[in-house]
């Protein structure tokens, strides 16, 4: 498994995120409510995705780990 190659479309993908983020808060027609319930899918997205990342990671070191025993 090419973790470093999913690590960067992982990253791609939080950069974008993080570009949605900033367009919502620079986005002046939004009241603090609208912007909240805007932000929440954004911050879970980014949370899910960095979770899926550290277990794709800790499944390619305990795989390695075995292959070495």
């Amino acid at each position: 498994m090419n973790v470093e190659f999913i690590e960067n479309k992982i990253n791609e993908i939080i950069k974008e995120l993080e570009k949605e983020v900033m367009d919502v808060l620079m986005d002046e027609s939004l009241d603090k409510k609208q912007t909240n319930l805007h932000m929440k899918p954004l911050t879970s997205t980014k949370k899910i995705l960095n979770n899926a990342l550290e277990s794709i990671k800790m499944v390619d070191k305990l795989g390695k780990e075995e292959l070495d025993q």
